[in-house]
């Protein structure tokens, strides 16, 4: 993992992955490009073959229709993708924030790599922030991300932390398509187009904390959690089934009771709002996973990523 370490870059207090090289506040993009592993270029060269049984007489040929993509500082191979896919560099992700931060008082807090490269990130803090009751304060982010092996669309999204657990969340509604931007790999990565369709503003914010607090003021109980648990790790078309989850639920029906980071705050407690982030916890936390940075993955772009979306809505429908 020692890897890893040493491509991920944060300011302030260890970021809830655990991963990365402490900074002081405010540094400029050049530093945040070294020390979080991001002064490197993808570079793309074409794909050959050997045809034939012998690798030393067969002939080297070429497959115009594919390129290889690879990192300039080691030369490792990334992936291979087709000609038409547009890359987008690390420098990029890091510039997309240059105005943020130096003109809208946007704060870097974390970014780095993934996989070897294959996966670039940023996340900047808005300043957007807002606490619910018991003083349960959660803030504002904006998360810019791209992979270069097919996984994942350069995305933009406003994202949110709350302070007591750090748990993280995606700020969209129950529609699904508020507050994120995806530009694919087919197209060319435009960062200020992207800004003027995210709409850095404050309504999707305020929307989504709407809904929070709303959430922190609807009751629940027990059985009405278990089936709101039951509901976001299974088919709810097939209620009969035995789930395969099980171990899953009863960690977050713990985490609800009391045994979460925050559960007892006047907000979170016996509440839909606490509910949520019963979720939000288990995937960011304690969902097993091989190593840190593979839950970091999941649980940003992965499958706990479309849990907590899932999470998100159900919880909503309690207040519809």
């Amino acid at each position: 993992m020692a890897h890893l370490v040493e491509t991920m870059a944060y300011v302030g207090p260890t970021p809830w992955h655990g991963l990365g090289n402490q900074l002081t506040e405010n540094q400029p993009i050049d530093v945040w490009a070294k020390e979080a592993g991001m002064d490197w270029s993808i570079r793309e060269a074409p794909v050959r073959f050997i045809a034939g049984n012998d690798a030393y007489t067969g002939s080297i040929m070429t497959f115009p229709e594919n390129k290889v993509l690879f990192r300039s500082d080691n030369n490792a191979p990334l992936s291979v993708v087709s000609q038409r896919y547009q890359v987008v560099q690390p420098r990029e992700i890091l510039e997309f924030y240059r105005d943020l931060t130096e003109v809208s008082g946007f704060e870097l807090e974390t970014a780095g790599v993934l996989k070897g490269g294959r996966k670039i990130w940023a996340l900047a803090k808005t300043g957007q922030s807002m606490a619910l009751k018991g003083n349960d304060v959660t803030n504002g982010y904006i998360l810019l991300a791209t992979a270069c092996d097919g996984t994942l669309a350069t995305t933009a999204q406003f994202t949110s932390i709350r302070v007591v657990c750090n748990n993280t969340l995606a700020v969209a509604l129950a529609n699904g398509n508020r507050g994120v931007v995806k530009v694919p790999h087919n197209t060319s990565f435009d960062a200020q187009s992207v800004k003027k369709q995210l709409g850095i503003s404050v309504s999707a914010w305020d929307e989504f904390m709407y809904g929070l607090k709303n959430l922190s003021e609807r009751k629940v109980k027990s059985a009405e959690a278990q089936n709101y648990v039951w509901r976001v790790f299974n088919d709810n078309s097939n209620k009969s089934s035995p789930s395969s989850n099980e171990r899953a639920m009863a960690k977050v029906m713990t985490l609800f009771e009391g045994g979460g980071q925050g559960a007892d705050l006047s907000s979170a407690k016996g509440t839909a709002f606490g509910l949520l982030n019963s979720i939000t916890e288990f995937v960011d936390h304690e969902r097993r996973a091989l190593n840190p940075d593979n839950r970091l993955d999941s649980a940003w772009f992965g499958q706990g990523a479309a849990i907590k979306q899932k999470a998100l809505d159900e919880a909503l429908l309690m207040i519809a």
